[in-house]
Protein backbone atom coordinates (compact mmCIF):
# COMPACT_ATOMS: atom_id res chain seq x y z
CA UNK A 1 0.00 0.00 0.00
CA UNK A 2 1.12 3.55 -0.66
CA UNK A 3 -0.09 4.93 2.69
CA UNK A 4 -0.10 3.42 6.15
CA UNK A 5 -3.12 1.32 7.07
CA UNK A 6 -4.54 -0.34 10.10
CA UNK A 7 -4.77 -4.05 10.49
CA UNK A 8 -7.28 -5.62 8.12
CA UNK A 9 -10.72 -5.32 9.70
CA UNK A 10 -14.22 -6.62 9.04
CA UNK A 11 -17.21 -4.36 8.54
CA UNK A 12 -18.58 -5.71 11.79
CA UNK A 13 -15.68 -4.04 13.60
CA UNK A 14 -16.23 -0.58 12.12
CA UNK A 15 -20.01 -0.42 11.62
CA UNK A 16 -23.34 -1.15 13.33
CA UNK A 17 -26.09 -3.08 11.55
CA UNK A 18 -29.86 -3.37 11.76
CA UNK A 19 -32.11 -5.49 9.56
CA UNK A 20 -35.36 -4.05 8.28
CA UNK A 21 -38.73 -5.19 9.61
CA UNK A 22 -41.36 -7.24 7.76
CA UNK A 23 -44.22 -4.75 7.96
CA UNK A 24 -47.68 -6.12 7.23
CA UNK A 25 -49.26 -4.88 4.03
CA UNK A 26 -52.55 -4.52 5.92
CA UNK A 27 -50.95 -1.67 7.92
CA UNK A 28 -49.92 0.32 4.86
CA UNK A 29 -51.70 3.56 4.07
CA UNK A 30 -51.14 6.77 2.10
CA UNK A 31 -50.32 9.07 5.02
CA UNK A 32 -48.26 8.79 8.18
CA UNK A 33 -44.65 7.67 8.72
CA UNK A 34 -42.99 6.50 5.52
CA UNK A 35 -41.72 2.93 5.12
CA UNK A 36 -38.76 2.37 2.80
CA UNK A 37 -38.92 -0.78 0.69
CA UNK A 38 -36.23 -2.21 -1.59
CA UNK A 39 -38.46 -1.29 -4.55
CA UNK A 40 -38.23 2.39 -3.55
CA UNK A 41 -34.45 2.53 -3.97
CA UNK A 42 -32.89 4.38 -6.90
CA UNK A 43 -29.24 4.33 -8.00
CA UNK A 44 -27.93 6.28 -5.01
CA UNK A 45 -30.96 7.32 -3.00
CA UNK A 46 -34.67 6.66 -2.40
CA UNK A 47 -37.69 7.72 -4.44
CA UNK A 48 -39.58 9.58 -1.73
CA UNK A 49 -42.84 9.76 -3.67
CA UNK A 50 -43.06 5.98 -4.14
CA UNK A 51 -42.86 5.18 -0.40
CA UNK A 52 -45.94 3.87 1.40
CA UNK A 53 -46.74 4.78 5.03
CA UNK A 54 -47.95 3.34 8.32
CA UNK A 55 -50.03 5.16 10.91
CA UNK A 56 -47.92 7.57 12.96
CA UNK A 57 -49.44 6.23 16.17
CA UNK A 58 -47.89 2.82 15.46
CA UNK A 59 -44.45 4.07 14.42
CA UNK A 60 -43.06 4.34 17.95
CA UNK A 61 -43.01 0.58 18.48
CA UNK A 62 -40.69 0.22 15.46
CA UNK A 63 -38.08 2.80 16.54
CA UNK A 64 -35.19 0.31 16.19
CA UNK A 65 -35.85 0.27 12.42
CA UNK A 66 -35.74 4.06 12.13
CA UNK A 67 -33.71 5.65 9.34
CA UNK A 68 -31.93 8.96 9.76
CA UNK A 69 -30.53 11.33 7.16
CA UNK A 70 -27.29 9.93 5.62
CA UNK A 71 -27.81 6.43 7.03
CA UNK A 72 -26.50 3.75 4.68
CA UNK A 73 -28.87 1.06 3.40
CA UNK A 74 -27.78 -2.18 1.69
CA UNK A 75 -30.26 -4.48 -0.05
CA UNK A 76 -30.02 -8.18 0.81
CA UNK A 77 -32.30 -9.41 -1.98
CA UNK A 78 -32.16 -8.48 -5.63
CA UNK A 79 -30.99 -9.45 -9.08
CA UNK A 80 -27.62 -10.52 -10.40
CA UNK A 81 -25.33 -7.90 -12.04
CA UNK A 82 -26.99 -8.29 -15.44
CA UNK A 83 -29.79 -6.10 -14.03
CA UNK A 84 -27.86 -3.35 -12.21
CA UNK A 85 -30.94 -1.29 -11.36
CA UNK A 86 -32.08 -3.92 -8.83
CA UNK A 87 -28.80 -5.71 -8.11
CA UNK A 88 -28.37 -7.40 -4.74
CA UNK A 89 -26.12 -5.46 -2.38
CA UNK A 90 -27.16 -2.07 -3.76
CA UNK A 91 -25.88 0.70 -1.49
CA UNK A 92 -27.71 4.02 -1.03
CA UNK A 93 -27.71 6.97 1.36
CA UNK A 94 -30.93 8.08 3.06
CA UNK A 95 -31.98 11.59 1.93
CA UNK A 96 -32.95 14.24 4.47
CA UNK A 97 -36.62 14.04 3.42
CA UNK A 98 -36.78 10.47 4.73
CA UNK A 99 -35.16 11.05 8.09
CA UNK A 100 -37.28 9.25 10.74
CA UNK A 101 -38.76 6.88 8.16
CA UNK A 102 -38.73 3.11 8.79
CA UNK A 103 -36.83 0.34 6.99
CA UNK A 104 -38.73 -2.58 5.54
CA UNK A 105 -37.42 -6.15 5.19
CA UNK A 106 -34.78 -7.34 2.69
CA UNK A 107 -32.43 -4.48 3.54
CA UNK A 108 -29.91 -3.60 6.26
CA UNK A 109 -29.19 -0.23 7.85
CA UNK A 110 -25.48 0.51 8.36
CA UNK A 111 -24.00 3.19 10.62
CA UNK A 112 -20.34 3.97 11.24
CA UNK A 113 -18.94 3.20 14.68
CA UNK A 114 -16.82 5.70 16.58
CA UNK A 115 -13.42 5.96 14.92
CA UNK A 116 -14.80 5.39 11.43
CA UNK A 117 -15.65 8.26 9.10
CA UNK A 118 -19.24 7.97 7.85
CA UNK A 119 -18.44 9.28 4.36
CA UNK A 120 -15.51 6.91 4.02
CA UNK A 121 -17.68 3.96 5.05
CA UNK A 122 -20.29 4.89 2.45
CA UNK A 123 -17.74 5.07 -0.36
CA UNK A 124 -16.06 1.85 0.75
CA UNK A 125 -19.44 0.13 0.38
CA UNK A 126 -19.92 1.78 -3.03
CA UNK A 127 -16.53 0.54 -4.21
CA UNK A 128 -15.91 -2.24 -6.69
CA UNK A 129 -14.19 -4.19 -3.91
CA UNK A 130 -17.40 -4.49 -1.90
CA UNK A 131 -19.55 -5.06 -5.01
CA UNK A 132 -17.33 -7.91 -6.18
CA UNK A 133 -17.36 -9.42 -2.69
CA UNK A 134 -21.17 -9.32 -2.52
CA UNK A 135 -21.66 -10.92 -5.94
CA UNK A 136 -19.13 -13.60 -5.06
CA UNK A 137 -20.93 -14.32 -1.79
CA UNK A 138 -24.53 -14.14 -3.01
CA UNK A 139 -26.64 -17.22 -3.49
CA UNK A 140 -29.95 -17.86 -5.22
CA UNK A 141 -31.67 -18.77 -8.45
CA UNK A 142 -31.11 -17.52 -11.97
CA UNK A 143 -33.49 -14.61 -11.43
CA UNK A 144 -32.89 -13.68 -7.80
CA UNK A 145 -29.84 -13.38 -5.58
CA UNK A 146 -29.62 -12.92 -1.83
CA UNK A 147 -27.06 -12.23 0.88
CA UNK A 148 -27.27 -12.26 4.66
CA UNK A 149 -26.41 -9.59 7.20
CA UNK A 150 -23.58 -11.83 8.38
CA UNK A 151 -22.22 -11.92 4.82
CA UNK A 152 -22.05 -8.13 4.84
CA UNK A 153 -20.44 -8.00 8.27
CA UNK A 154 -17.72 -10.44 7.18
CA UNK A 155 -16.35 -8.20 4.40
CA UNK A 156 -12.70 -7.37 5.14
CA UNK A 157 -10.66 -4.37 4.08
CA UNK A 158 -7.46 -2.51 4.97
CA UNK A 159 -8.80 0.68 6.52
CA UNK A 160 -6.54 3.76 6.82
CA UNK A 161 -6.30 6.21 9.72
CA UNK A 162 -9.31 8.37 10.54
CA UNK A 163 -7.56 11.44 9.08
CA UNK A 164 -7.09 9.70 5.75
CA UNK A 165 -10.61 8.33 5.88
CA UNK A 166 -11.88 11.91 6.22
CA UNK A 167 -9.68 13.05 3.34
CA UNK A 168 -10.98 10.32 1.04
CA UNK A 169 -14.60 10.75 2.11
CA UNK A 170 -14.57 14.54 1.73
CA UNK A 171 -12.84 14.39 -1.65
CA UNK A 172 -15.54 12.13 -3.08
CA UNK A 173 -18.33 13.98 -1.29
CA UNK A 174 -17.50 17.15 -3.23
CA UNK A 175 -18.34 15.37 -6.48
CA UNK A 176 -21.54 13.93 -5.03
CA UNK A 177 -22.63 17.34 -3.77
CA UNK A 178 -22.20 18.76 -7.26
CA UNK A 179 -24.23 15.82 -8.60
CA UNK A 180 -26.97 16.45 -6.05
CA UNK A 181 -26.97 20.14 -6.96
CA UNK A 182 -27.35 19.34 -10.66
CA UNK A 183 -30.22 16.97 -9.92
CA UNK A 184 -31.98 19.57 -7.74
CA UNK A 185 -31.57 22.29 -10.37
CA UNK A 186 -32.82 20.00 -13.12
CA UNK A 187 -35.84 19.04 -11.05
CA UNK A 188 -36.73 22.71 -10.58
CA UNK A 189 -36.15 23.46 -14.26
CA UNK A 190 -38.42 20.60 -15.34
CA UNK A 191 -41.13 21.68 -12.91
CA UNK A 192 -40.90 25.29 -14.04
CA UNK A 193 -40.97 24.40 -17.73
CA UNK A 194 -43.93 22.04 -17.34
CA UNK A 195 -45.82 24.65 -15.31
CA UNK A 196 -45.25 27.25 -18.02
CA UNK A 197 -46.22 24.80 -20.75
CA UNK A 198 -49.48 23.96 -18.99
CA UNK A 199 -50.25 27.61 -18.29
CA UNK A 200 -49.68 28.66 -21.88
CA UNK A 201 -50.86 25.68 -23.94
CA UNK A 202 -53.53 24.08 -21.73
CA UNK A 203 -54.89 26.97 -19.67
CA UNK A 204 -54.25 29.55 -22.45
CA UNK A 205 -52.80 32.07 -20.04
CA UNK A 206 -49.79 32.97 -22.19
CA UNK A 207 -48.91 36.68 -22.11
CA UNK A 208 -50.73 38.80 -24.66
CA UNK A 209 -49.21 41.81 -26.44
CA UNK A 210 -49.50 43.76 -23.18
CA UNK A 211 -47.92 41.05 -21.06
CA UNK A 212 -51.26 40.10 -19.51
CA UNK A 213 -52.67 36.52 -19.24
CA UNK A 214 -54.49 35.91 -22.54
CA UNK A 215 -57.60 34.08 -21.33
CA UNK A 216 -58.12 36.08 -18.14
CA UNK A 217 -57.72 39.32 -20.08
CA UNK A 218 -60.52 38.52 -22.50
CA UNK A 219 -58.49 37.08 -25.36
CA UNK A 220 -60.40 35.98 -28.46
CA UNK A 221 -61.32 32.29 -28.87
CA UNK A 222 -62.83 30.25 -31.67
CA UNK A 223 -64.62 26.90 -31.90
CA UNK A 224 -62.66 23.76 -32.80
CA UNK A 225 -62.93 19.98 -32.55
CA UNK A 226 -61.37 20.35 -29.09
CA UNK A 227 -63.67 23.14 -27.99
CA UNK A 228 -62.67 26.78 -27.67
CA UNK A 229 -59.05 27.55 -28.55
CA UNK A 230 -57.22 30.87 -28.98
CA UNK A 231 -58.03 32.61 -32.25
CA UNK A 232 -55.56 31.76 -34.98
CA UNK A 233 -54.30 28.54 -33.39
CA UNK A 234 -54.35 25.27 -35.34
CA UNK A 235 -54.85 21.61 -34.38
CA UNK A 236 -52.62 18.78 -35.56
CA UNK A 237 -51.79 15.27 -34.38
CA UNK A 238 -48.78 14.33 -32.28
CA UNK A 239 -47.45 12.07 -35.02
CA UNK A 240 -47.84 14.95 -37.49
CA UNK A 241 -45.67 17.49 -35.67
CA UNK A 242 -42.79 15.06 -35.13
CA UNK A 243 -41.12 12.01 -36.62
CA UNK A 244 -41.23 9.02 -34.28
CA UNK A 245 -38.59 6.58 -35.47
CA UNK A 246 -38.91 3.06 -34.08
CA UNK A 247 -35.66 1.31 -33.22
CA UNK A 248 -34.11 -1.79 -34.76
CA UNK A 249 -34.01 -5.38 -33.54
CA UNK A 250 -30.38 -4.85 -32.55
CA UNK A 251 -29.63 -8.54 -32.11
CA UNK A 252 -29.46 -8.60 -35.92
CA UNK A 253 -26.69 -5.99 -35.92
CA UNK A 254 -24.01 -7.47 -33.67
CA UNK A 255 -20.48 -6.03 -33.85
CA UNK A 256 -18.32 -7.75 -36.43
CA UNK A 257 -15.02 -6.60 -34.91
CA UNK A 258 -13.78 -4.90 -31.78
CA UNK A 259 -15.65 -1.64 -32.49
CA UNK A 260 -19.12 -1.41 -30.99
CA UNK A 261 -21.69 0.90 -29.47
CA UNK A 262 -24.01 0.08 -26.55
CA UNK A 263 -27.64 -0.77 -27.30
CA UNK A 264 -30.25 1.49 -25.73
CA UNK A 265 -33.23 -0.57 -24.59
CA UNK A 266 -36.08 0.24 -22.22
CA UNK A 267 -33.81 -0.74 -19.30
CA UNK A 268 -31.19 1.80 -20.33
CA UNK A 269 -33.81 4.48 -20.87
CA UNK A 270 -35.21 3.92 -17.38
CA UNK A 271 -31.78 4.16 -15.75
CA UNK A 272 -30.78 7.10 -17.95
CA UNK A 273 -27.58 5.59 -19.30
CA UNK A 274 -25.94 2.47 -20.63
CA UNK A 275 -23.75 0.22 -18.51
CA UNK A 276 -21.01 -2.35 -18.98
CA UNK A 277 -23.59 -5.12 -19.30
CA UNK A 278 -25.62 -3.36 -22.01
CA UNK A 279 -25.83 -5.27 -25.28
CA UNK A 280 -23.51 -4.17 -28.07
CA UNK A 281 -24.25 -3.29 -31.69
CA UNK A 282 -22.24 -2.47 -34.77
CA UNK A 283 -21.36 1.25 -35.07
CA UNK A 284 -22.03 0.98 -38.83
CA UNK A 285 -25.82 0.82 -38.45
CA UNK A 286 -27.84 3.44 -40.32
CA UNK A 287 -26.98 6.83 -38.77
CA UNK A 288 -30.63 7.65 -38.09
CA UNK A 289 -30.69 4.86 -35.47
CA UNK A 290 -27.69 6.32 -33.63
CA UNK A 291 -28.71 8.09 -30.40
CA UNK A 292 -26.73 11.06 -29.10
CA UNK A 293 -26.96 13.24 -26.01
CA UNK A 294 -29.95 15.56 -26.19
CA UNK A 295 -32.11 13.25 -28.31
CA UNK A 296 -35.71 12.72 -27.17
CA UNK A 297 -36.48 9.04 -26.55
CA UNK A 298 -39.95 7.62 -25.96
CA UNK A 299 -40.60 4.02 -24.91
CA UNK A 300 -43.94 3.01 -26.40
CA UNK A 301 -43.98 -0.51 -24.94
CA UNK A 302 -43.50 -1.94 -21.47
CA UNK A 303 -42.59 0.95 -19.16
CA UNK A 304 -43.81 4.00 -21.06
CA UNK A 305 -41.46 6.90 -20.52
CA UNK A 306 -40.18 9.96 -22.37
CA UNK A 307 -36.76 11.38 -21.60
CA UNK A 308 -34.07 13.70 -22.84
CA UNK A 309 -31.32 11.15 -23.39
CA UNK A 310 -27.95 12.15 -21.91
CA UNK A 311 -26.31 8.75 -21.43
CA UNK A 312 -23.92 8.91 -24.39
CA UNK A 313 -23.92 7.49 -27.91
CA UNK A 314 -25.86 4.28 -28.49
CA UNK A 315 -28.00 2.28 -30.89
CA UNK A 316 -31.78 2.66 -30.80
CA UNK A 317 -33.46 -0.67 -30.02
CA UNK A 318 -36.98 -1.69 -30.94
CA UNK A 319 -39.83 -0.58 -28.63
CA UNK A 320 -38.22 2.87 -28.45
CA UNK A 321 -38.99 5.92 -30.57
CA UNK A 322 -36.42 8.59 -31.32
CA UNK A 323 -38.51 11.74 -31.62
CA UNK A 324 -37.37 14.52 -33.97
CA UNK A 325 -38.93 17.31 -36.00
CA UNK A 326 -37.84 19.45 -38.93
CA UNK A 327 -40.62 21.92 -38.21
CA UNK A 328 -40.70 22.46 -34.45
CA UNK A 329 -38.18 23.05 -31.68
CA UNK A 330 -37.30 20.21 -29.28
CA UNK A 331 -39.15 21.75 -26.34
CA UNK A 332 -42.39 21.72 -28.33
CA UNK A 333 -42.58 18.02 -29.21
CA UNK A 334 -40.95 16.96 -25.91
CA UNK A 335 -43.52 18.68 -23.70
CA UNK A 336 -46.46 17.80 -25.95
CA UNK A 337 -45.50 14.12 -25.82
CA UNK A 338 -44.96 14.39 -22.07
CA UNK A 339 -48.41 15.98 -21.82
CA UNK A 340 -49.93 12.71 -23.08
CA UNK A 341 -47.69 10.24 -21.25
CA UNK A 342 -50.23 9.44 -18.53
CA UNK A 343 -52.91 8.83 -21.16
CA UNK A 344 -50.52 6.50 -23.02
CA UNK A 345 -49.74 4.61 -19.81
CA UNK A 346 -53.44 4.05 -19.19
CA UNK A 347 -53.90 2.74 -22.74
CA UNK A 348 -50.92 0.40 -22.33
CA UNK A 349 -52.13 -0.90 -18.97
CA UNK A 350 -55.46 -1.89 -20.51
CA UNK A 351 -53.81 -4.16 -23.08
CA UNK A 352 -54.52 -7.85 -22.45
CA UNK A 353 -50.93 -8.77 -23.29
CA UNK A 354 -47.79 -9.53 -21.34
CA UNK A 355 -46.31 -6.18 -22.36
CA UNK A 356 -48.58 -3.15 -22.58
CA UNK A 357 -48.03 -0.78 -25.48
CA UNK A 358 -49.58 1.95 -27.58
CA UNK A 359 -50.21 2.04 -31.33
CA UNK A 360 -49.55 4.61 -34.02
CA UNK A 361 -53.28 5.31 -34.01
CA UNK A 362 -53.01 6.46 -30.39
CA UNK A 363 -50.43 9.04 -31.47
CA UNK A 364 -52.67 10.20 -34.29
CA UNK A 365 -55.60 10.63 -31.90
CA UNK A 366 -53.50 12.78 -29.55
CA UNK A 367 -54.07 16.34 -30.65
CA UNK A 368 -51.56 19.17 -30.45
CA UNK A 369 -52.34 22.88 -30.46
CA UNK A 370 -50.16 24.96 -32.78
CA UNK A 371 -49.98 28.57 -31.58
CA UNK A 372 -49.57 31.59 -33.82
CA UNK A 373 -46.01 32.47 -34.74
CA UNK A 374 -45.63 35.26 -32.16
CA UNK A 375 -46.61 33.01 -29.26
CA UNK A 376 -44.46 30.16 -30.58
CA UNK A 377 -41.38 32.37 -30.92
CA UNK A 378 -41.93 33.84 -27.49
CA UNK A 379 -42.34 30.40 -25.88
CA UNK A 380 -39.25 29.13 -27.72
CA UNK A 381 -37.19 32.02 -26.34
CA UNK A 382 -38.16 30.94 -22.82
CA UNK A 383 -38.33 27.14 -23.01
CA UNK A 384 -35.51 26.33 -25.45
CA UNK A 385 -32.75 27.55 -23.06
CA UNK A 386 -34.35 25.63 -20.18
CA UNK A 387 -34.29 22.37 -22.12
CA UNK A 388 -30.69 23.03 -23.20
CA UNK A 389 -29.68 23.62 -19.59
CA UNK A 390 -31.40 20.41 -18.48
CA UNK A 391 -29.45 18.45 -21.10
CA UNK A 392 -26.19 20.14 -20.14
CA UNK A 393 -26.61 19.47 -16.41
CA UNK A 394 -27.63 15.83 -16.88
CA UNK A 395 -24.72 15.17 -19.24
CA UNK A 396 -22.35 16.84 -16.79
CA UNK A 397 -23.75 14.72 -13.96
CA UNK A 398 -23.01 11.47 -15.80
CA UNK A 399 -19.48 12.70 -16.52
CA UNK A 400 -19.02 13.51 -12.83
CA UNK A 401 -20.29 10.03 -11.92
CA UNK A 402 -17.66 8.52 -14.22
CA UNK A 403 -14.94 10.64 -12.62
CA UNK A 404 -16.09 9.70 -9.12
CA UNK A 405 -16.32 6.00 -9.94
CA UNK A 406 -12.85 6.11 -11.49
CA UNK A 407 -11.34 7.95 -8.52
CA UNK A 408 -13.03 5.84 -5.85
CA UNK A 409 -10.94 2.64 -6.08
CA UNK A 410 -7.74 4.64 -6.59
CA UNK A 411 -8.38 6.70 -3.46
CA UNK A 412 -9.35 3.60 -1.50
CA UNK A 413 -6.15 1.75 -2.35
CA UNK A 414 -3.93 4.80 -2.00
CA UNK A 415 -2.93 4.74 -5.66
CA UNK A 416 -3.66 8.46 -5.65
CA UNK A 417 -3.99 10.93 -2.80
CA UNK A 418 -5.83 14.22 -2.73
CA UNK A 419 -5.04 17.08 -0.38
CA UNK A 420 -8.55 18.17 0.49
CA UNK A 421 -9.05 21.92 0.86
CA UNK A 422 -12.57 23.16 0.49
CA UNK A 423 -11.88 26.75 -0.47
CA UNK A 424 -13.99 27.04 -3.57
CA UNK A 425 -17.71 27.35 -4.26
CA UNK A 426 -19.56 24.32 -5.53
CA UNK A 427 -22.25 26.42 -7.13
CA UNK A 428 -21.39 28.23 -10.33
CA UNK A 429 -23.59 30.95 -11.72
CA UNK A 430 -25.49 30.14 -14.87
CA UNK A 431 -27.98 32.03 -16.98
CA UNK A 432 -31.63 31.00 -16.96
CA UNK A 433 -34.66 32.73 -18.40
CA UNK A 434 -36.71 34.08 -15.52
CA UNK A 435 -40.39 33.30 -15.81
CA UNK A 436 -41.71 36.52 -14.32
CA UNK A 437 -44.85 36.84 -16.39
CA UNK A 438 -45.47 40.46 -15.46
CA UNK A 439 -42.40 41.27 -17.58
CA UNK A 440 -43.16 38.88 -20.45
CA UNK A 441 -44.10 40.40 -23.76
CA UNK A 442 -43.74 39.43 -27.38
CA UNK A 443 -43.76 41.43 -30.55
CA UNK A 444 -46.91 41.61 -32.62
CA UNK A 445 -45.15 43.04 -35.62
Amino acid sequence: MIFDVKEEVTLDEIAEFQKGFAFKSADFQNAGVKVVKVSNLTWDSIDVNSCICIDASKAGQYSRYELLSNDIVITTVGSWPNNPASVVGKVIKVPAELSHSLLNQNAVRVRAKKGTNRQYLYYLLKSVFFKDYIIGTAQGSANQASITQNDIKAFKYLVPSIAKQENIGNSLKVLDEKLELNIAINKRLEEMAQALFKRWFVDFEFPNENGEPYKSSGGEFEESELGLIPKGWKIRSLDDIATLLNGLAMQKFRPEGSASIPVIKIKELNQGKTSSDSDKASPTIDAKYIVNNGDVLFSWSGTLEIKLWCGGIGGLNQHLFKVTSKEFDKWFYYFWTKNYIEKFRRIASDKATTMGHIKRSDLKESKVLIPDQNVYQFATAVLHPIVDKMIQLTTESFELEDIRDSLLPKLMTGEIRVSFEREYPLVQNFDLPMAAERKMQYSTT
